[in-house]
């Protein structure tokens, strides 16, 4: 080192020479202060808390939903910065009871996209899925979002990231769930459909969990923590009762991600085609056809049909069904594109490949009977597709029902533990 080569040559100088020894001294202070703290202290350099952003929207400019992005900060330092923002003392009044508007087909497709969403945001957890209803349904009153539930749950789902619920954008409509679990979360979409309000989060708009910071939450009034979750309204005019004005349209789109499961949202809904049988087949043959439920769901039949009975399967299915309040019933002429259960994920060729769909859920007046009109010829409001499917193999005879995997069943993905709350939307 340069100061010991000074010491042992000398510097001609008594002030230089205790300068360098003031200068030795000094870096053994800093060395040994530096071995106190260790490598681990060292190593450590805590993460620059976000800047907040007052920004409040005045009543006659409706406030920019952004894309939802997050802030580079560990789990720790994110728990830090939220527990350091106050909850507003604003009052926080719950919101008004949600009253579904619209056909039956409309309601259909509503309750499957809340479902989806309380269900792959909340898993199975019923405080979690009440809590992301509300959210969801908040956001159909208020100006700043789309009108419609299915347009709420799915806005941005077509990026990458950003999406505003993240199983619709991030690969989890892939995993599959037991028919049970999808049972209670309709129950809880259908409530939130038929007015029950859960009224601990009031007018929240948005929600995350407390190992996250979202670009958004430090322009949001903080309102109440669940479990935890953090929920918020916007700041200001905007997040008063008075701004969740707007009432849902009524007019649900149909979700192509949703089709496989629920085929209203991939098939031109037909008016009901449950008529008299076809002459030559007496209804003994109909309802002795032997059809037995899916293993995993009571309610759901996969069937193999014969193409000679195509005039019939309405009432084919109809008595399969019985006096079932809710019942699917999906056949295929070809036995190779059988499913083996009813959380099977159909592949395009399945899908395309249906032959007949039956659908009936009495809770809401619906009941309707579908064709492939690419393999039938049926008048154009009984058909399953509003445009040509793929093309079709002929139905062949007696080939071997293939053994197709059984998915994975997951109890949730949207929180750290089964009590958990679900992810940012």
């Amino acid at each position: 080192m340069a100061i010991s080569k000074l010491l042992k040559t000398g510097t001609g100088s008594p002030a230089l020479a205790g300068l360098a020894v003031g200068l030795l001294l000094a870096a053994l202070t800093l060395l040994v202060a530096m071995m106190r703290i260790g490598p681990a202290t060292l190593s450590h350099r805590a993460a620059p808390m976000p800047a907040s952003r007052a920004t409040v929207a005045p009543p006659d400019v409706v406030p920019q939903v952004e894309p939802a992005e997050f802030q580079a900060l560990a789990p720790a330092d994110a728990r830090t910065f939220n527990a350091s923002v106050p909850f507003s003392t604003a009052p926080n009044p719950a919101a008004r009871p949600f009253a579904f508007a619209g056909s039956d087909e409309d309601r259909l497709r509503a309750l499957d996209c809340l479902a989806a969403a309380v269900l792959y945001e909340a898993g199975d957890d019923p405080e979690g899925q009440r809590a992301v209803a509300q959210v969801v349904l908040n956001r159909v009153r208020h100006p700043a979002f789309p009108r419609t539930v299915c347009g709420v749950v799915f806005q941005g789902s077509e990026r990458r990231i950003g999406c505003q619920f993240t199983f619709t954008c991030d690969g989890a409509l892939a995993r599959a769930y037991s028919e049970a679990l999808w049972t209670r979360a309709r129950a809880v979409a259908s409530a939130a459909l038929s007015g029950t309000v859960y009224k601990p989060v009031g007018q929240a708009t948005h929600y995350h969990t407390d190992w996250v910071v979202p670009y958004w939450s430090a322009s949001l009034d903080k309102i109440v923590a669940v479990h935890s979750h953090l929920f918020f309204r916007w700041s200001g005019w905007w997040g008063t009762p008075a701004a969740f004005r707007f009432r849902a349209t009524g007019q649900e789109p149909r979700i192509p991600q949703l089709s496989i499961r629920f085929p209203e949202h991939g098939f031109s809904i037909a008016p009901e085609a449950v008529g008299e049988a076809a002459p030559g087949l007496t209804t003994a043959s109909i309802s002795n056809q032997g059809f037995k439920p899916s293993s995993d769901s009571p309610d759901t039949y996969l069937v193999v049909l014969s193409p000679g009975q195509a005039a019939n399967f309405a009432q084919i299915a109809a008595s399969a069904c019985a006096a079932r309040p809710r019942c699917k019933f999906m056949g295929w002429t070809d036995p190779a594109k059988l499913p083996q259960s009813a959380s099977s994920k159909l592949s395009p060729d399945q899908l395309g490949a249906l032959s007949f769909s039956y659908l009936r859920d009495r809770s809401i007046n619906l009941e309707r009977a579908l064709w492939n009109c690419a393999q039938f010829k049926r008048p154009a409001g009984q058909c399953l597709w509003s445009k040509s499917p793929a093309p079709v193999a002929k139905p062949t005879a007696a080939a071997p029902i293939p053994s197709v995997a059984a998915p994975v069943i997951l109890k949730g993905v949207r929180f750290k533990d089964s009590q958990g709350l679900p992810a940012k939307p």
